[in-house]
């Protein structure tokens, strides 16, 4: 690999890395702020969403540069390929923890609410998801991006059992619906995030084995099992 390249690679790593943890501390100030009622804290995550924006734009720009100036080939290729797609799910996870932190702020100003659904736990399983992915990026893990895509469907299970519970309980307390509904709405965020990790760590299947897993995850990893 020429050394301008090789340098340029090291770059994009760095880069992509540092915008996944500045979108995994989003994700967690917000569901933080969800938890605590913290509205301070969900309006720092709402205004420090700029400062992510501007380095997807920067990665985009300089995974484009890259492409121009020594086009590569092969793992190369494949590696800024992923980068590119990989940027684009981070924004958006920043977007959708944006999103929790506004819910959070209507309901710091609210009554408190008792629902029996359990937020916290489902708010620490789609972190772990997006924290293994980007482990998955760091690491060239394979293995441990496939653990990410198993997860997905524990989070959609859970997201479906918030639905019934907010559906039943805006019944019992229908003064409280308003405040129900954007904790439903907080939940439907965190299963789009745990859906980013999943994109994430097919990304990192791709740039690791050259092989697109992307509606088709399923059989794959049925195949895999199998080898």
């Amino acid at each position: 690999m020429p050394l301008h390249l090789l340098r340029e690679i090291d770059n994009l790593k760095k880069e992509i890395l540092t915008l996944g943890s500045m979108a995994e501390q989003a994700v967690q100030r917000a569901t933080a702020a969800i938890e605590t009622c913290d509205g301070r804290l969900a309006q720092e995550v709402i205004e420090n969403d700029v400062t992510l924006d501007e380095m997807e734009v920067q990665i985009e720009e300089d995974c484009l540069k890259t492409l121009a100036l020594h086009q590569p080939v092969a793992v190369d290729l494949r590696f800024i390929v992923a980068v590119l797609k990989i940027n684009g799910d981070l924004e958006r996870v920043g977007d959708l923890a944006v999103n929790v932190a506004e819910r959070a702020v209507f309901l710091a100003a609210q009554p408190s609410v008792d629902v029996v659904f359990d937020f916290q736990t489902m708010a620490e399983k789609a972190q772990g998801m997006l924290r293994r992915s980007l482990d998955s990026l760091v690491n060239l893990n394979a293995e441990q991006a496939r653990g990410v895509i198993l997860s997905d469907d524990e989070i959609d299970a859970m997201n479906r059992r918030v639905y019934q519970i907010v559906q039943e309980a805006i019944h019992i307390h229908p003064d409280h619906a308003e405040s129900l509904l954007h904790m439903l709405s907080a939940a439907r965020h965190l299963e789009r995030i745990a859906d980013h990790a999943t994109n994430i760590a097919e990304d990192v299947i791709y740039m690791i084995e050259g092989v697109i897993v992307r509606h088709k995850a399923e059989d794959y990893l049925l195949q895999r099992l199998h080898a």
